[in-house]
């Protein structure tokens, strides 16, 4: 039987942990908690951040290193989490709260089963055991996807997913992601940990580089034509899917571990708020925005790989549960493109109106 080391419950500045943390929704979550100072965990009084550890295979951006608060653990976490350097743990004694947002995205995992069983399976069951390790009761932000839900013949569905509504993942990334929740709920329920289960919409529009997810052209097919790039759209134009900013998804994250036990309700996931669009709307949203110079960089060529996972997800999310914690979806895809050029003017090229 494992034995759990016993350690006091940690007090003065909180010490969080992020992996996945020098990525792009990792560096955007550690920038929103720095700037807001102190994190009240589960509805606790809120205590100052004392540091963040930003765990992830390369290292975070010079303006978060140049903060005293913030410290880095680079390598891989499957590999860091075996190692468990006792100079350097990935979970050390102090920390209060995980967010947990390393992951192989869909793509990859279809392509490459093992690498997603190793990345979303078996790191987050390590880290969960590192946590329980503590006998402290971290909170543990467990971002997951709507992925977990998926679209099948004999199974079609609803039309709109309710808080209550099946998981019925089509994807290796979207079932390996509800074992995740699982795991995440039964520790919770053990009480091993203050679990929270956190579906996060597709997200855009994300700056940088195309990832391998399979939703990364809905960020391309407009971060491309701003920076005078061409963009492949490999769906049809009036396929619906969900969206969500930047912002209204570290939103989401923050407002997870800072909820009281009795807002946050049942240990089943919370699904975010999304905005319904399509592609045909999206690009439209581009054109009055920078003009029909920027709608002309997009090729729509179709991808059957693509198409099957994108339609197999949901759409419209009734977001009950994240409406009564505050957590609304954006009013238009046009407001998420403004608000994309306004935080990376340097990645737009054309000219766009105000």
């Amino acid at each position: 039987m494992t034995m759990l080391k016993q350690h006091a419950v940690p007090v003065g500045p909180c010490h969080l942990v992020i992996t996945g943390g020098a990525g792009f929704l990792g560096v955007r979550l550690a920038r929103a908690l720095l700037a807001q100072g102190d994190v009240a965990i589960a509805g606790s009084q809120p205590k100052a951040i004392g540091r963040i550890t930003l765990v992830d295979r390369i290292a975070p951006p010079a303006d978060l290193m140049a903060d005293a608060r913030v410290a880095a653990l680079t390598g891989d976490l499957n590999a860091l989490l075996e190692k468990n350097d006792r100079l350097a743990p990935v979970v050390a004694d102090d920390v209060a709260v995980v967010f947990h947002l390393a992951a192989a995205v869909s793509g990859e995992c279809e392509a490459d089963f093992d690498l997603g069983m190793r990345s979303n399976f078996a790191a987050t069951l390590a880290l969960l055991q590192a946590c329980r390790a503590l006998a402290t009761k971290p909170m543990f932000v467990f971002a997951s996807s709507l992925a977990v839900f998926g679209d099948t013949p004999g199974q079609p569905l609803p039309p709109a997913i309710e808080d209550n509504t099946l998981p019925t993942p089509q994807s290796s990334y979207g079932i390996q992601k509800f074992v995740g929740e699982q795991l995440v709920a039964d520790f919770t329920r053990k009480g091993f940990i203050q679990g929270r289960n956190v579906r996060l919409m597709t997200v855009s529009v994300r700056p940088g580089t195309p990832n391998g997810a399979a939703s990364s052209f809905l960020s391309g097919m407009i971060r491309e034509p701003l920076a005078q790039v061409r963009a492949v759209c490999p769906v049809a134009p009036d396929t619906a899917v969900a969206l969500s900013s930047p912002a209204r998804t570290v939103q989401g994250l923050i407002c997870a571990a800072q909820t009281s036990d009795q807002d946050w309700g049942p240990r089943t996931a919370l699904n975010l708020p999304a905005l319904t669009t399509t592609p045909r709307e999206m690009v439209a949203a581009l054109e009055r925005v920078a003009g029909p110079a920027a709608a002309a960089l997009i090729d729509w060529v179709p991808d059957p790989a693509i198409g099957n996972i994108v339609n197999a997800w949901p759409a419209r999310i009734h977001a009950v549960r994240a409406s009564g914690l505050g957590l609304l979806a954006e009013g238009s895809f046009e407001d998420i493109i403004r608000e994309y050029i306004r935080e990376n003017p340097y990645a737009v090229k054309l000219a766009v109106g105000q």
